[in-house]
């Protein structure tokens, strides 16, 4: 498998899980269109789109910084333009930007549930749609959209109705779109994780620097997209993913490299389905 020559075009990936879907492509030699919005750093949150590029290009891929607003169509559009005149073209699109606000209904301002549904919905399908007219193009088109399998159990909808709302629209733009270019022979799927990922929105949304240490690390989402990239898009598409299990049937048998903190019980996360078991010998409770 290798992703070599391929342009990805990923959004949000100055750091966490999209960094790192962006790092495992770089080993490879993949060009990566870094579509991001943070150009200065900030207090909260490590990373810009110039340190992602850095990294990128010391791991052995091509970079293209890009600030980008997933609300806005224009910066969007731009930002595909330029990733295709540079590279020639888009091979794979991952939707990875994200917003997150777990609150119920009446402690959710207006301004916040607008701006999950821009980002995380709105910005999925629009990235998509600018996308697809070059995936067409593709020798392997993929898009990969990190977003839940749709359960329609109301837990996943009484305590936070306007986030899961929002990160379900993203999941419906893989189950139709996938369907929509079937015959353009593109792949449209998601991928979620079983556990908590150490990531600033653990940090700094649900758990604080206790939590991340129940987390496993951004690489198993990677390595489990790099899994998903290199299948055939024709005959792998429509797919609700969950990270161990997309590796666990790849031959990955060693799950505790990816704990933050072996010493430490897993954090399960949202939205994962009671049908997706956890495979045989794979567990979230301490590792030693």
């Amino acid at each position: 498998m290798t992703l070599a020559g391929k342009t990805l075009f990923v959004t949000g990936a100055s750091r966490g899980i999209g960094l790192a879907i962006a790092l495992r492509a770089a080993r490879d030699g993949a060009n990566i269109a870094i579509a991001a919005k943070t150009a200065d750093p900030h207090p909260k949150l490590e990373g810009t789109i110039y340190s992602a590029a850095s990294a990128i290009e010391a791991a052995g891929g091509s970079p293209l910084p890009l600030i980008v607003d997933v609300r806005d169509e224009a910066s969007v559009l731009a930002a595909v333009e330029q990733t295709v005149a540079k590279f020639g073209g888009i091979d794979i699109c991952v939707n990875n930007a994200s917003a997150i606000q777990l609150t119920g209904t009446l402690q959710t301002d207006m301004k916040r549930y607008d701006l999950m549904h821009q980002i995380n919905t709105r910005g999925t399908f629009l990235t998509s749609k600018a996308c697809i007219p070059h995936l067409k193009r593709a020798a392997n088109p993929h898009v990969l959209n990190l977003s839940p399998p749709l359960d329609m159990k109301p837990q996943w909808f009484g305590s936070h109705v306007a986030y899961t709302m929002a990160k379900f629209g993203m999941s419906m733009c893989v189950l139709g779109m996938a369907e929509e270019f079937r015959g353009d022979g593109i792949a449209f799927n998601a991928l979620w994780p079983r556990t908590g990922v150490a990531t600033a929105a653990i940090r700094n949304a649900l758990a604080g620097d206790e939590g991340m240490l129940m987390c496993r690390t951004p690489a198993i989402m990677a390595d489990a997209a790099y899994w998903i990239f290199n299948q055939p898009a024709k005959s792998c598409t429509s797919n609700f993913f969950i990270d161990d299990v997309v590796l666990y049937a790849a031959g990955e048998r060693d799950f505790d490299k990816y704990r933050v903190d072996p010493t430490k019980p897993l954090m399960p996360d949202f939205f994962v389905p009671d049908d997706q078991p956890l495979p045989p010998g794979v567990t979230l409770a301490p590792a030693l």
